[in-house]
């Protein structure tokens, strides 16, 4: 059975257990929201502190490309050195704070997922800390592959035809960067698998963090499966993107009638909705993954049922 041939099963079974979408949605919220309030406060006092031409930044348009990346150019240089600073700050408290509720909060979500099918469960918060804390690892690694990629568009795009005498290619660099940032999230989306089932392994079998790693490479041809559901949670998350974009758009032919407060309201309202939608389908690869685990090692599963 290929791994997404019980992916709509996997969808109705979840959306039928809402308690488990609404337990994602909680502790993500939960620090979600004060973390966000936390970043728009420091955005804020940023903006008001820094002296912006907001005039030039008003004026930039899409038809004259160098002009308008030297005025990024002056406006990020006057943000970025108060901007690190309250990075250095933030950054690092909200980064461990981070990676200590959302490993407990998965585990929470897996639990219930995993004693809803009848599978026995051992939790270890410290080992679950670390896998977490490996997977953020591995993430700010893709970031820094992907920011490297953009560096490297730049110098084809822009820095060479300038160094030659000719004019900058804006199609070829955002055909390079869309190309890079489409490649770069399939990647993730092929190798991440490994940081998702090692804490269902953990729980499962009750082992360490080494222990964990080491068994989800090991899952013979259940690897291909996983992956194959990785990659279909990936589409889906560019899916939802898209989609927010429409919703977002959806008004703009009616922006003469439109009031600034309702565009703020409706700009709300679909970021909620995109944050919602996106939980939900974060428990239903948790389950998928179960799911599959349950079909390919059914005597262990019926052997730590509890």
């Amino acid at each position: 059975m290929r791994g997404t041939q019980s992916f709509v099963h996997t969808l109705s079974w979840c959306w039928q257990r809402p308690g488990l979408t609404a337990l994602e949605i909680a502790w993500r919220w939960a620090l979600g929201i004060p973390a966000a309030a936390i970043v728009w406060r420091e955005a804020l006092r940023i903006w008001n502190s820094v002296p912006l031409d907001v005039g030039a930044l008003e004026r930039m348009t899409i038809l004259n490309p160098m002009a308008s990346a030297e005025t990024i150019r002056d406006a990020t240089g006057q943000l970025l050195v108060p901007a690190f600073v309250v990075v250095t700050r933030f950054g690092p408290l909200l980064l461990a704070t981070w990676i200590v509720v959302s490993s407990l909060g998965r585990a929470l979500v897996a639990k219930q997922i995993l004693r809803r099918m009848d599978c026995g469960v051992t939790v270890r918060p410290g080992t679950l800390i670390l896998l977490q804390a490996l997977r953020m690892l591995a993430l700010a690694g893709s970031f820094a592959a992907w920011f490297y990629c953009l560096r490297v568009d730049a110098v084809i795009a822009v820095a060479t035809p300038i160094g030659e005498g000719r004019e900058p290619s804006l199609v070829l660099l955002c055909a390079i960067g869309i190309a890079a940032t489409l490649g770069m999230f399939t990647l993730w989306a092929i190798v991440s698998w490994v940081f998702s089932v090692a804490p269902l392994l953990a729980m499962l079998r009750g082992l360490n963090a080494g222990a964990a790693l080491k068994a989800a490479l090991m899952l013979g041809e259940l690897k291909a499966k996983l992956v194959e559901i990785n990659l279909v949670m990936g589409i889906v998350k560019i899916a939802l993107v898209v989609l927010a974009m429409v919703f977002s758009a959806c008004p703009l032919p009616f922006e003469s009638i439109a009031t600034p407060g309702f565009m703020v309201r409706w700009y709300i309202a679909v970021g909620a909705w995109y944050l919602i939608a996106s939980d939900f389908f974060h428990v239903v690869r948790l389950a998928a993954y179960v799911q599959l685990w349950r079909s390919y090692e059914p005597t262990e599963a019926a052997g730590d049922a509890s």
